[in-house]
């Protein structure tokens, strides 16, 4: 089950599918210092609490916004059958034993119905709702609850499984209160923010806290970027809005950590730059379209910087290039780290992720590579995200033979799918590093190998120009990575 919701929910890697809020920009409120304290008297000054800092006119202005939402569904069961029982036909204990079964008399399924409960923030007079993709799930029956009170009926418009977001409208008589989205991206650790949802089906609950920290990853997904705030945030917040101090929603609740279900004072939000486009997809297409190169990517650290002579570790090196792919049409190779896309420099693989998720299908990009120490760049015609993108597969070597490489610590095999490591040094820098028995060497230093002694040439010629370490790509799982590997001095 989905966090936020009423019914059971298991963490992923202990986070509770919940949130917290996000991504907020703001600036702190000035606060005026109270009078020192008149030890003379006994009565404090009459406006010493009238100069104590308060949300409540801006709880007072965003509240009518913020909604409660209950989705009903038919949850059927899939556990196996339980074994035919000792119990003699027409026993009470017989048929209380029968009704726990999943399936029934029939042998069909049986269902059961689930309410879950959760929040969300109306962004229109004319009712359309933003909460989180795992609040609505599969439910067929969505009711909002406003915080008067009363219910009206929605409708799912759209949903994206990949940034946890949906969104429902509702129909109303007259314009309905809104508020709208501010720019995460100006959000500073520090900031003071504001939470409004309906923990534990409460309802309209009002938290503060502040900005605790910023790029948040919590393998929730290919574009994890969450905000973190320390606002109490519980089941059942899951897709309210976090506010800045301006009530601009900076982010939407979606994840706790928690290691009991409640709150820990570590929340996360999805930031309000990535929720306002996902969310305007939704409404003009009931849907989420993305760019797509069509290539693995991974991390670049310092010791890839270092055996590729990139000035400093930036950007996404290309493990895998798809067969078919805009990247391979465009001549992307395995090995190139993209370093900028568009004119604007990545920093890191969440950056070249997003970047180009956000770029329009079929549109034309210029991305500036590094390859063989130099910066090239490349004309490239964006693809559509396709559900399963295939990709491409290394060429298998052809010659048998064995070799040892002691500055690796490993030994190498050819065999029908390549050159495939036997064996590992278990006290070797490439054992530290994750490289296995069976694992396919594609590349040493960029070049492609195809015998054992490929590897062994490779690895002497990074001796003799004194690199400190040398790059392999390796494949396993039908999955490419880059390994640094520290060369041992003799």
């Amino acid at each position: 089950m989905r966090n936020g919701r009423e019914t059971s929910l298991r963490p992923i890697r202990r986070l509770t599918a919940l949130a917290v809020a996000g991504a907020l920009a703001f600036t702190t409120p000035a606060f005026a210092e109270t009078a020192p304290l008149d030890t003379q008297s006994a009565a404090p000054a009459a406006n010493a609490l009238e100069r104590l800092p308060s949300f409540a006119d801006l709880v007072e202005k965003v509240n009518p916004a913020v909604v409660s939402i209950r989705v009903d569904e038919e949850v059927t069961a899939t556990a196996p059958s339980v074994p035919d029982l000792p119990f003699p036909p027409g026993s009470p204990f017989e048929k209380f034993f029968r009704d726990l079964q999943p399936q029934g008399p029939d042998g069909k399924p049986r269902s059961r119905h689930a309410t879950a409960l959760g929040s969300g923030f109306l962004i229109s007079a004319d009712g359309y709702i933003v909460t989180n993709n795992h609040v609505v799930g599969d439910g067929k029956d969505i009711t909002v609850i406003r915080d008067d009170g009363s219910e009206l009926k929605a409708e799912l418009i759209g949903k994206d499984p990949k940034t946890d977001l949906a969104l429902v409208k509702v129909e109303s008589k007259k314009p309905l209160p809104y508020v709208v989205f501010g720019d995460s991206e100006n959000v500073r650790v520090g900031d003071w923010v504001l939470a409004v949802g309906n923990p534990f089906g409460l309802g309209g609950t009002v938290t503060t806290g502040i900005v605790s920290a910023r790029g948040r990853q919590i393998g929730a997904g290919p574009y994890d970027d969450f905000i973190q705030i320390d606002a109490s945030i519980n089941k059942g917040n899951s897709g309210g809005p976090t506010f800045d101090v301006h009530g601009n929603v900076v982010g939407v609740n979606t994840a706790i950590f928690s290691p009991t279900g409640g709150s820990v004072g570590i929340g996360f939000a999805i930031p309000s730059s990535i929720a306002k486009n996902v969310v305007a997809q939704l409404k003009d297409k009931g849907k989420v379209t993305r760019g797509w190169l069509g290539v693995t990517i991974q991390q670049v650290d310092d010791e890839v910087a270092s055996s590729l002579s990139l000035d400093k570790p930036r950007g996404a090196l290309v493990a895998q290039v798809g067969e078919g792919s805009p990247a391979e049409k465009a001549g992307i190779k395995t090995g190139d780290v993209i370093v900028d896309v568009n004119g604007k420099a990545m920093e890191d693989v969440r950056a070249v992720s997003r970047t180009v998720a956000d770029l329009e299908p079929e549109s034309n990009a210029k991305l500036v590579i590094w390859r063989d120490g130099r910066e090239k760049t490349i004309g490239v015609r964006i693809g559509t995200f396709p559900e399963n993108p295939q990709m491409a597969a290394a060429e298998p070597g052809s010659e048998p033979e064995m070799a040892t490489t002691e500055s690796l610590g490993l030994a190498l095999a050819d065999s029908p799918d390549g050159v495939i490591v036997k064996s590992v040094d278990p006290a070797s820098d490439a054992a530290e590093k994750g490289i296995r028995p069976g694992d396919i060497v594609v590349k040493v230093s960029g070049r492609d190998v195809k015998k054992p002694a490929d590897v062994v040439a490779g690895v002497e010629e990074a001796n003799k120009a004194k690199k400190s370490s040398v790059l392999l790509l390796l494949r396993s799982d039908n999955q490419q990575r880059f390994v640094a590997l520290t060369l041992q001095k003799s």
